[in-house]
């Protein structure tokens, strides 16, 4: 079974001491290749680092998170529009809109989205979308856009079946991750997981966010790592009532598709 980890944030300082040991991890539990999520400045930068150090394995995206919108500068879009040139970057994003904490002003938040959209549609690169709370401005904003856009992917989904069948009705992608494993807040789910048409579906962890409530054996460690995909992926094959080899196959021939990437 080979599986892609299509949204982990290996920036995030919690990799810093053990960056080697996790992904071979993660490789050994089958996951052969990574898209590192860029969502800073910074992180971008170093996504692409990262994916130049492991060539065919890593690859990168190039965005600002909505929660960092207030950063975006005139060198932040130059830098995203220099790296889309590169073969190691897959994808502009992470960007798009998230209502629940504000931690950029919503105007901001709809700015740098639109400037993201505008690269995209540029470079032809896809998309990666960031969404929560906000899928009426979310929404609006995209179907203004698809029409100039290429591939896009609503990353770790958690909307509700209404939203989901209306971002399916704009030919996305649906990412999944570890919600799904998290009885507190993501039963909803499951009852339209099914719905989800096979050649439209990709899983992720999110890692180091969203380890996975429900894994067995318990891990001590809060972090989550790539190396939990196959939890995340057995657990989806369950709500779909499909076997999880065959799925693994599925999402991992979609994100090849959808990144434009060879296997190894």
């Amino acid at each position: 079974m080979e599986l892609i980890d299509i949204g982990c944030n290996l920036t995030h300082d919690s990799f810093d001491e053990d960056l080697d040991v996790v992904l071979e991890r993660a490789r050994s539990a089958g996951v052969a290749q990574f898209i590192i999520t860029g969502a800073s400045h910074e992180g971008t930068q170093k996504a692409y680092e990262l994916a130049c150090a492991f060539p065919g394995e890593l690859y990168a995206t190039a965005g600002v998170h909505p929660h960092r919108a207030d950063t975006f500068e005139d060198s932040t879009e130059q830098l995203i529009r220099t790296l889309s040139e590169r073969e190691e970057v897959v994808a502009v994003g992470e960007t798009g809109l998230d209502y629940f904490r504000d931690f950029s002003p919503r105007d901001a938040q709809r700015q740098v989205f639109t400037q993201h959209i505008d690269i995209a549609a540029e470079t032809g690169l896809p998309m990666f979308l960031h969404l929560r709370d906000a899928h009426d401005d979310f929404h609006a904003m995209l179907s203004e856009a698809r029409g100039r856009l290429s591939e896009v992917v609503v990353h770790c989904f958690t909307g509700s079946r209404q939203e989901l069948r209306a971002y399916l009705d704009l030919d996305c992608h649906i990412g999944i991750t570890g919600w799904i494993c998290d009885e507190r807040r993501g039963t909803h789910m499951k009852d339209y997981l099914a719905d989800i048409p096979a050649d439209r579906l990709m899983i992720e962890t999110d890692a180091p966010y969203l380890k996975p409530r429900n894994l067995r054996p318990l891990v001590k460690s809060h972090r989550n790592e790539p190396r939990f995909l196959p939890w995340i992926l057995g657990t989806l094959a369950a709500a779909r009532d499909e076997h999880p080899e065959w799925l693994a196959e599925r999402t991992t021939e979609n994100a090849r598709r959808f990144f434009r990437i060879s296997g190894l």
